[in-house]
């Protein structure tokens, strides 16, 4: 499993319920200043998602997008939902996944009318393949029921309202200067935005088509276009999760570096210069940085450990690990499978070998896998896995 989530985010309640659908066992994540997100597993077990809902419109989107980046250092970052279709050949449940987002309202207003001042962004070119592998392959739909829907690849627009017309003027706006988009929404540009700052964190938009921009979306409503589409463009949406999730796992995710997303995580920021602070931590001790204001690189090694400390911090876990069990923080099942893996990982320590060395580290990899959704238990194996990465 890879180490790092995928975050998906939702703007509607019906688009947020269809991804939840794919999850299992999603436990709630409360972020500290209110923001709930529901962190599960999809049905693979392969890939762990972090699913929130923004509401409606760029400005939320892209403060909110912020903040789970921030939050969970994701190895991407997924919008999921529903859209109008702009081009007569796209069809209603069809899937539009976005190869650039317009934020189409970018304008100057002059004496001679308002001059269209153009910004986008593009769908990273990893994501966008793995998403064009997905849709060849066909096999996100079987979930679904009836046909599956075809999935698209184009440009959509994202603006501040719900066009529901062909002749209005915000739609004569996106003809004449965004023609080749295939959908329109309002959320797009602002996750892009917030994805762009920080450094270039793959997303993707993934659209299903629920009306047509024409003034019949009340009808298309009545007829729960709305529902179909929304679960189409979930289905796709979380088969691409899992194999970005795959590519993280075997190390072959081009997307945020694992050093970046280090840095998005744990805020770190600048130490003065010539100011050095040392810490540290033996045994099952934990420390953070113990200084004031930081305005500098921070740098950290690991010092070389003797078998008996990463016992003795295996053997400390295992203790928290029960507490966590008792007070209902981890289900059973979840910590029978933990303690197996800690058994294999006790094991390995003890070969002192090479082999024992790599076998101990995967299982301390998949047990932070499993108990991905305990912030503080995962913390814990983050600094376990160090202590046996310095191993001899």
């Amino acid at each position: 499993m890879s180490d790092r989530p995928v975050v998906i985010l939702t703007a509607l309640d019906l688009e947020y319920q269809a991804v939840r659908r794919h999850l299992a066992a999603p436990g709630l994540h409360r972020h500290p200043h209110g923001t709930l997100f529901e962190v599960g597993r999809v049905a693979s077990g392969r890939c762990r998602v972090a699913l929130a809902n923004v509401g409606t419109g760029n400005q939320s989107a892209a403060v909110l997008a912020e903040r789970a980046i921030a939050e969970f250092a994701p190895a991407a970052l997924l919008f999921v939902g529903v859209a109008g279709a702009l081009g007569s050949h796209i069809d209603l449940g069809d899937v539009v996944v976005a190869t650039r987002v317009y934020a189409y309202h970018g304008g100057k207003s002059e004496d001679d009318g308002l001059k269209s001042r153009p910004r986008s962004w593009e769908t990273s070119h990893a994501a966008e393949q793995l998403a064009r592998h997905i849709g060849r392959d066909g096999a996100w739909a079987k979930v679904l029921d009836g046909a599956a829907p075809r999935v698209r690849f184009g440009p959509i627009a994202a603006g501040e309202v719900v066009l529901n017309s062909k002749v209005s003027g915000h739609a004569r706006w996106i003809e004449q200067n965004y023609n080749d988009a295939y959908a329109v929404e309002m959320e797009g540009a602002g996750v892009a935005q917030a994805a762009h700052l920080n450094g270039a964190l793959p997303v993707v938009v993934v659209r299903g088509v629920s009306d047509r921009a024409d003034g019949t979306k009340e009808v298309t409503d009545r007829d729960r276009w709305q529902e179909r589409a929304a679960a189409n463009a979930a289905a796709f949406a979380t088969a691409l999760a899992e194999a970005i999730a795959a590519e993280d796992e075997r190390g072959r995710w081009t997307g945020m570096t694992r050093a970046t997303a280090t840095r998005a995580y744990e805020g770190v920021h600048r130490v003065p210069a010539g100011v050095t602070y040392q810490n540290v931590a033996r045994g099952d001790a934990r420390v953070g940085i113990q200084v004031g204001q930081v305005h500098g690189d921070v740098n950290y090694t690991v010092e070389q450990s003797r078998p008996a400390d990463l016992a003795q911090a295996l053997a400390g876990f295992r203790s928290r690990l029960r507490s966590a069990r008792a007070d209902g923080r981890v289900d059973e099942a979840t910590f029978a499978a933990a303690e197996d893996e800690l058994a294999i990982a006790d094991d390995a320590l003890r070969a002192e070998t090479p082999q024992g060395k790599g076998r101990l580290t995967l299982a301390l990899k998949r047990l932070r896998g499993l108990l991905g959704d305990a912030a503080d238990l995962a913390g814990d194996l983050a600094t376990i896995i160090t202590l046996a990465q310095a191993l001899p």
